[in-house]
């Protein structure tokens, strides 16, 4: 990758053995599987691309803390708190791979960290 060590952002997937990488792509795939067939009528049943009426986007009844909001305008908040949060850490998680492409140096030791 041109670097002369290392870097946590940039060069860590290439680094993962296969017998890690495998069950770790397997679950992504059983679970967007299970939240397909969840939310989204199968083809031949409906029109395509159609959301069962049953399904709210977001809303697998996985919830083992209880801390799903009750209330339909409650939960539409939780979740686009959820989402702006999400969209932060992405961000910040693209400026330290940016951070490591300008100056080479893995972002722990950017931030005085030496593993």
């Amino acid at each position: 990758y041109g670097f002369l060590h290392p870097t946590i952002a940039n060069d860590q997937l290439a680094t993962i053995p296969g017998t890690i990488l495998f069950p770790f792509f397997l679950f992504i795939n059983i679970s967007e599987a299970y939240r397909a067939s969840k939310g989204w009528v199968e083809p031949g049943l409906g029109p395509l691309f159609t959301l069962r009426e049953t399904y709210y986007p977001g809303d697998l009844g996985f919830d083992p803390l209880g801390l799903k909001p009750a209330g339909a305008s409650d939960f539409a908040n939780m979740q686009s708190k959820e989402l702006s949060n999400g969209r932060l850490a992405m961000l910040a998680a693209a400026g330290m791979c940016v951070q490591e492409l300008v100056n080479g140096k893995p972002i722990l030791e950017n931030l005085g960290i030496n593993l």
